[in-house]
């Protein structure tokens, strides 16, 4: 009796300049693993043909979290309340995301993974949003700690696949960004909303599965199964899209 194939999920890597490592929260690879994946972490590829190559072969992607996508792609100067941004990971992460587009692959973007989508779609972001947004009560955005704990709601669409799998219109999620959507691609659907007015999840409406979330997964699943079934949902759309 022949055994299931598991779907391959290549992970983008988190880098760390000052020791010019890749490293990899465990709760991604761990929530992969846990919906019925293979995580494979990325390394940080600088050749188009093995770029193409990567795109190929695995069944799935993660664009993860991380430093700030480079402003000059939504055609910004970098203003001095930006972080840092690396861009051997941009250049990277925009030609990758288009090859996996054109395969119709499913995508799962996590807080920069959701930023860099809509700035690789035409969108652009709030370089902070303390600072650029002016907002009627300003909730918490950027915890320090306890991440496997949420810290607001977020309203869910109900017309989305969010709403599917969670089964409810409000939802509470961690939160570990300063920056965010402002201007929203137009190949992007709106599907989740803070207290606060900000973009919380998009979906992009021309693939089979591509969902990313402004918040941390990786840190909630362990506790929340809603959470889990939304990563089951991504390794699901993969496995569906294995060859034969």
């Amino acid at each position: 009796m022949g055994v299931d194939k598991k779907p391959l999920i290549g992970i983008l890597p988190l880098y760390d300049s000052s020791k010019q490592s890749i490293w990899m929260f465990p709760g991604y690879t761990d929530g992969i693993t846990k919906a019925g994946g293979i995580p494979v972490i990325l390394s940080i590829l600088n050749s188009n043909e093995d770029i193409e190559a990567i795109a190929d072969r695995l069944d799935g992607f993660v664009f993860s979290g991380g430093q700030d996508v480079d402003p000059q792609y939504y055609g910004e100067p970098l203003l001095r309340y930006s972080n840092e941004i690396y861009p051997p990971r941009d250049q990277l992460e925009l030609q990758l995301l288009r090859a996996v587009m054109d395969r119709d692959k499913p995508i799962f973007g996590v807080c920069r993974g959701l930023q860099l989508i809509n700035v690789a779609l035409g969108g652009s972001l709030y370089q902070d949003i303390d600072v650029q947004v002016k907002r009627e009560f300003q909730i918490q955005h950027f915890q320090q700690n306890n991440y496997e704990h949420p810290v607001h709601s977020v309203k869910l669409k109900k017309e989305s696949r969010l709403f599917e799998i969670f089964e409810t219109e409000t939802i509470r999620v961690n939160s570990m960004h300063h920056q965010g959507i402002a201007r929203l691609a137009f190949d992007l659907q709106a599907t989740a909303i803070s207290e606060d007015g900000l973009v919380e999840a998009v979906e992009i409406g021309d693939l089979t599965f591509g969902l990313a979330v402004q918040w941390h997964p990786e840190f909630l699943w362990q506790q929340d199964e809603k959470t889990l079934n939304m990563l089951k949902a991504f390794v699901d759309a993969a496995k569906n899209e294995m060859k034969e």
